[in-house]
């Protein structure tokens, strides 16, 4: 026989907030700080992001974080990528574009 008695919801546990800003705001100080001419990698990015933010050991897990900051940094014109296609190669900080006064 099939038990059809109601499950009791358990309440989730409310989310604590990240130990660090977000990816976007990171690559942005990784790139400012890494001042390399032609643009930062992405290799060069994750070092610095693991030496100087509280992001956890796993590189791996960060790399993941780190690669789909960069697509849409591109995609929404944030970033700029000098070399490469996708998640590879070198980016740029994005120009920012000021909103014009009427």
């Amino acid at each position: 026989m099939a038990d059809t008695s109601p499950k009791k919801k358990v309440a989730a546990k409310p989310k604590k907030p990240a130990a660090h800003p977000k990816y976007s705001e990171m690559v942005g100080k990784a790139i400012a700080a890494l001042k390399e001419r032609g643009g930062s990698s992405r290799q060069a990015i994750l070092k610095y992001i693991m030496a100087n933010f509280n992001v956890g050991k796993d590189a791996k897990t960060v790399n993941v974080h780190l690669k789909l900051s960069l697509r849409a940094g591109v995609k929404n014109k944030s970033l700029k990528q000098s070399k490469g296609t996708g998640a590879s190669g070198s980016f740029k900080i994005g120009e920012v574009v000021k909103p014009k006064k009427k």
